[in-house]
C-alpha cells in the first residue's frame, strides 16, 4: 500500500552549492534522508545547503522492531513463548537549524516546525531512507515531541537544534516500489489449426511469489472478467478465499469488469466503488498474507476468457531502515 498520495513539491534551495545530501548513520551506513509533510511536501535532512540539516550521531530507533512477548509459565522450570507482538516504534532525529541572519533563521524554524507538527492534524508524514545503490525504505511518522531549542547562550540567534521524537504506529519500514505479479488468460486456438492443441480455460497457473522481506505482507489482488468464480490458494499454508460475483447480485463479471480485494483491512470493491465484501466465501474465507520467501500460491477463475487476469501487489516490509 502506498504511504502517501499527495504531489510533491521541494522546497527551493537557498542555501550554498554543494553539501553532499549523504550522512552516514550508526551502525546503518551512508544515506540520503527526505521527510514528507501530509501535504507530499518533501523536506531533504541532509542537505546543508537548506540551512538545515541531521545531526547524524543522535539518530536512534532505526533498528529491528521492538516486540512484546506474552509467554506462559512451565511447570518444570522457565516459560514458554506463546505469542509475540510487534511494538510502535519512536524514532528519535536530531535536526540542526541555521540563517545568515535571525530573521531567516526563524523563517526555516517555523517552517519545519509546522512540517512536522501538522502529522498530529493531517495524517502521518513518511521518513525516507535511501541507499547509495537507489533502493529506499520509508515509514510513516507522527510528530510526538521535541521541536524545542536549546536554550543556551548563543543559541536561538541564527542557529539552534532540536531532538524530534517521530513515533511510528506501524514499526516497519516499507520499500516504496510494489511487487507486481500478474497472470492472464491466453488467447484460444483451435484443437487442429494449425495442429492438435489445447488451451487453459480455468486455472491461470500455480506459481511462486517471492516476498523478499523481513515479515508477513498483505497483498492486494485486481480480478479482471470474464470470470464467474475465482479462488485465491496459498498452497504451502492450505489457506484459501474465493470472490464470486453472483453472491451480490451481480452475475458473472463481464469481460474487462474488474473487482480488487484488499486483504489488511479487509476491502471488497468493485470497478464503480460498490461494496463487494458480501461476494466473499464468509465464513471459510481466509485473506492469507505472504511469509519472507517463496510462496507457493494457485489462481484458479471459473468462466474465465480471453482477457481474463489476475494482479497481485505488495510494497515489501523490513525490520530495519
Amino acid at each position: 500500500m502506498p504511504l502517501f498520495t499527495a504531489p510533491v513539491t521541494t522546497p527551493p534551495d537557498t542555501g550554498e552549492p554543494g553539501g553532499g545530501g549523504v550522512i552516514v548513520l550508526p551502525d546503518l551506513g551512508r544515506a540520503t534522508v527526505t521527510y514528507y509533510d501530509p501535504a507530499g511536501v518533501a523536506w531533504p535532512l541532509t542537505r546543508r545547503s537548506l540551512g538545515w540539516y541531521t545531526l547524524a550521531e543522535g539518530v536512534s530507533g532505526l533498528g529491528a522492531a521492538p516486540y512484546e512477548l506474552t509467554t506462559d509459565a512451565h511447570p518444570r522450570g522457565g516459560a514458554r513463548l506463546r505469542h509475540v507482538q510487534a511494538q510502535p516504534r519512536t524514532i528519535v532525529w536530531p535536526l540542526w537549524v541555521g540563517g545568515a541572519d535571525h530573521m531567516e533563521f526563524v523563517q526555516r524554524w517555523r517552517q519545519l516546525a509546522t512540517a512536522f507538527t501538522r502529522t498530529l492534524r493531517d495524517g502521518p508524514g513518511v521518513l525516507e531512507i535511501a541507499r547509495p545503490d537507489g533502493t529506499r525504505r520509508r515509514i510513516n511518522v507522527i510528530y510526538q515531541e521535541g521541536w524545542e531549542g536549546r536554550g543556551t547562550r548563543g543559541f536561538g540567534r541564527i542557529f539552534d537544534s532540536a531532538v524530534l521524537s517521530l513515533w511510528c504506529e506501524d514499526p516497519y519500514w516499507v520499500d516504496p516500489v510494489p511487487v507486481m505479479v500478474h497472470r492472464e488468460q491466453g488467447v484460444g486456438v483451435d484443437f487442429l489449426e494449425p495442429y492438435p492443441s489445447v488451451s487453459s480455460s480455468q486455472v491461470l497457473g500455480a506459481t511462486t511469489v517471492t516476498n523478499p522481506g523481513d515479515v508477513v505482507v498483505w497483498p492486494t489482488w485486481t480480478i479482471t472478467g470474464p470470470a464467474s468464480l475465482v479462488t485465491f490458494t496459498h498452497t504451502g499454508a492450505g489457506k484459501s478465499f474465493e470472490l464470486d460475483p453472483s453472491a451480490v447480485g451481480h452475475g458473472n463479471l463481464l469481460a474487462g469488469e474488474q473487482v480488487t480485494v484488499r486483504t489488511d483491512p479487509v476491502q471488497v470493491r468493485f470497478e464503480n466503488g460498490d461494496n463487494w465484501v458480501g461476494a466473499l466465501n464468509w465464513p471459510d474465507a481466509v485473506l492469507w498474507g505472504l511469509a519472507p520467501g517463496d510462496n507457493a500460491v494457485t489462481f484458479t477463475l471459473s468462466g474465465s476468457g480471453p482477457g481474463s487476469a489476475v494482479d497481485l501487489a505488495f510494497n515489501s516490509r523490513y525490520e530495519t531502515a
